[in-house]
């Protein structure tokens, strides 16, 4: 990929996202869909969950541009899942989707990604475990891009944390690649669309959060990248050898810890692991520090040094 064609993708990506957050958060304004305020709310001023929408469109229509121009920088039929789940998200946003329903469209997204050829078949050594049945592997990767679509769904509660997340996992998937992927301009087309969204987001008034549109959407790529880094396609930097399943858990570590302690929590407590509440530990942080960019700070900065902890120690 020449440097030439990253400027362009960047350049293209912030301009393209800054303008379909603004536009979209009118629409959403002029529809009265706003985000209500309510016991679990974190915030006090008007805000729209919009943000997610915008985001899609912007990698849709630059990816659409290129497909035009026969310039192929992804593949782009993983765009028909993604698809999906923003459709799923976008109507949770504005009509508030039933969960059961909800979580069998997301296995029916999951199993269109796996259907693109993606898939987990082998666990590389672990529990002495390496090529796994085709059918064990199909519903092993259908169960990964569930659970990760909703852990990044179950962190979205705080301004800027979710995005930073999947920066920073894009950003840590990048570097410690050991050559240019296939998904290298994804990389670089999804992290430039979500930077124009920090300014929406932790704005004091007329604020933009992604909702579930766009935790779906950045859930399922980030799920595509961790069926990707588990194939023999991804290759980790020699320098580092990290063994693939533990730097997949270094760079997800706040939403992996996350989602397990809230499901465990509300299992044994009686309750659905879907319902929602306010016992994230994000939730938790922010009681503490009253400030949305500190806790998010905090997490980040945390998640980096578990993946550098995991680095030495493995």
């Amino acid at each position: 990929m020449s440097l030439n064609l990253d400027l362009v993708i960047i350049i293209s990506s912030i301009t393209v996202s800054s303008l379909f957050i603004y536009l979209s958060s009118n629409i959403f304004k002029y529809k009265k869909i706003i985000d209500q305020i309510n016991q679990r709310s974190s915030h006090t001023s008007l805000a729209t969950r919009s943000g997610g929408i915008a985001l899609f469109c912007t990698v849709f229509l630059i990816s659409c541009i290129f497909y035009i121009l026969e310039i192929t920088i992804f593949d782009f039929s993983i765009l028909v899942p993604l698809s999906l789940l923003v459709s799923i998200g976008l109507y949770d946003d504005i009509y508030n989707l039933d969960f059961k329903l909800k979580f069998i469209f997301q296995i029916i997204a999951a199993k269109m990604i796996v259907d693109t050829g993606l898939l987990i078949d082998n666990f590389h050594g672990v529990l002495e475990i390496y090529e796994i049945n085709r059918a064990v592997a199909q519903i092993l990767t259908i169960f990964i891009i569930t659970s990760i679509i909703n852990a990044i769904n179950f962190i979205d509660g705080i301004d800027g944390l979710a995005i930073s997340v999947f920066s920073l996992f894009i950003i840590l998937f990048e570097f410690f690649s050991s050559n240019e992927t296939i998904l290298s301009n994804l990389s670089l087309i999804s992290v430039s669309s979500v930077l124009p969204l920090y300014y929406f987001n932790f704005r004091n008034n007329n604020k933009v959060f992604m909702g579930d549109t766009g935790s779906h959407f950045l859930g399922g790529i980030i799920s595509i990248y961790v069926i990707f880094i588990l194939s023999q396609d991804f290759i980790i930097e020699p320098k580092f050898d990290l063994h693939k399943i533990i730097f997949v858990f270094s760079i997800l570590s706040y939403p992996i810890i996350d989602i397990i302690r809230v499901v465990f929590l509300r299992l044994s407590n009686s309750k659905s692991p879907f319902e929602a509440d306010k016992r994230h530990l994000h939730h938790i942080l922010f009681k503490a520090t009253k400030n949305h960019f500190l806790t998010t700070s905090i997490i980040v900065i945390i998640s980096i040094l578990i993946c550098i902890i995991l680095q030495l120690l493995f």
